[in-house]
């Protein structure tokens, strides 16, 4: 994907760059993701497969025999947000879905965004969406974007969208940000603002949005389900790990200088510097 064709998001200092789900039925989670979401196998390997947009790994996918249901208020992922590029994007996909007989969870103006809402087979929200430009959004003085909950007229939306057959996700599609379920919302800004540097940029009653570089939010932090979750323990399926890509890597030593000064322990490995957020989710930290 060239610079010129990045969103604003994957521009700031750091970005999410891809997400990896345990998931119990393999086969019929990739297919939903290939046929329904739009994205393509990348990689397959003896535990799963990779899939992306245009050659760009997004989400990976493994199973095991032994993994267990995550239980609905448990820690983990509120919903994977894959960004398109534009309305256009937005409304083409919407038209497969409802002409594959998807049934949708939820969909939203935000004011800085128009969302559509989903769950895959096992139960792993989604969110397709679409940004509107960073000279649109209401931004306080603090630097903070106003954001809301605001009905999004659907059809509206699909009355708009290209007639011509829908082929899978738009090229620069991206995972623009990752929704968390966790069990304090303190202790997450403690973790994200405090410790990884990321910035407060809303709240909402049992919520927080953290980002980089005045985006509206590059991860997402609620209770709504899971108030005083604890650790997930290592088979659950869902949410395994993500990853955190740093464009500028003084962001990525500062925040492992306050990871070493909280005792959080990391790990050197090809990929990136690993570790595990405060409820267990595996977390990548990589420039």
């Amino acid at each position: 994907m060239s610079e010129t064709l990045q969103p604003f998001a994957l521009t700031r200092p750091a970005y999410v760059r891809n997400a990896h789900l345990v998931v119990r039925d393999l086969s019929l989670v990739s297919n939903f993701y290939q046929k329904i979401i739009g994205l393509q196998v990348i990689e397959r390997t003896a535990s799963g497969e990779v899939l992306g947009v245009g050659g760009v790994p997004l989400l990976t996918l493994t199973t095991s025999n032994d993994a267990t249901p995550a239980p609905r208020n448990s820690a983990g992922l509120f919903h994977t947000a894959f960004l398109v590029p534009d309305r256009t994007a937005l409304a083409h996909w919407l038209r497969n879905a409802a002409e594959s007989g998807i049934r949708l969870d939820g969909a939203s103006d935000h004011l800085v965004s128009e969302a559509l809402y989903l769950s895959d087979p096992e139960g792993n929200g989604i969110e397709i969406y679409r940004d509107r430009t960073p000279q649109e959004w209401d931004y306080a003085e603090d630097g903070t974007v106003a954001m809301a909950t605001e009905r999004l007229n659907l059809q509206e939306l699909y009355d708009s969208a290209p007639k011509e057959t829908w082929s899978g996700m738009a090229d620069g599609t991206s995972v623009g940000h990752i929704h968390l379920q966790v069990g304090d919302i303190p202790q997450a800004d403690a973790f994200y603002r405090d410790v990884l540097g990321l910035k407060v940029m809303a709240r909402y009653p049992g919520a927080s949005f953290f980002a980089t570089g005045g985006y509206h939010h590059h991860i997402a932090a609620n209770i709504w389900n899971s108030r005083g979750a604890r650790s997930r323990e290592g088979k659950m399926t869902g949410l395994s790990d993500y990853a955190i890509q740093f464009n500028d890597k003084a962001t990525l030593d500062k925040a492992l200088l306050a990871l070493d000064q909280q005792g959080i322990a990391t790990t050197k490995t090809a990929e990136g510097h690993k570790l595990l957020d405060p409820w267990g989710i595996g977390l990548t930290l990589a420039a």
